[in-house]
This record gives structure tokens, sequence and C-alpha cells, in this order.
């Protein structure tokens, strides 16, 4: 019986490294249309004061929107680790191939 090759294994890490790494673009786009919603603005400069459902939400809001500077660190740092994780995924399936 040969074995099988953890295709469902790496994809998945794969994803997790992409997910992990658009984190903070996330952060700014949910804040941003939350933003939107209601009606505020929402800027990198101070804390507006943005009251939705009867919460004050701004000093959220601006932290979500600030923490999009994360990404120029997280993006880089994403393409390195997915770019490494791909030569594993090659390695492992080139050995993988030849010990068959």
């Amino acid at each position: 019986m040969k074995p099988v090759f953890p295709w469902q294994t790496y994809l998945l890490v794969l994803a997790v490294i992409a997910f992990v790494a658009l984190l903070p673009v996330i952060s700014v786009l949910i804040a941003g249309g939350i933003a939107t919603l209601g009606g505020c603005e929402l800027n990198e400069g101070f804390v507006n004061p943005c009251v939705f459902f009867g919460v004050d939400l701004g000093g959220l809001l601006y932290g979500m929107g600030v923490m999009g500077w994360f990404m120029l660190l997280s993006l880089p740092m994403g393409a390195l680790a997915a770019a490494g994780w791909v030569a594993v995924w090659i390695g492992h399936f080139v050995w993988h191939r030849v010990r068959r």
C-alpha cells in the first residue's frame, strides 16, 4: 500500500499563514464598515466619537483602524512564511515521489 500525500495539511497551513498575514487588513475593513454603517468619521489622526446602537465605539474603531499599520510587517512576513512553506511542500512532494 502506497502512502498518501498530505495535501490537505499543506493547504490548511498555507490558509492559516494567509489569514494571519491579512488580519490587520481585515481589522481595518471591519472598522471602516462599522464606521460607514454608523455614519461616523474614521481616521488615524485621533479618536472620533461614533455612537452605534447607543454605544460609543470611537476608541475601538480607532484602534482597529490604526491596527492596519501592522500590515507593513505582517504582509511581508506572511509572504516569506508562505514561500518557505511552499518550498517545504515541494521538497516533501519530490521526496514522496522518489520514495515510491
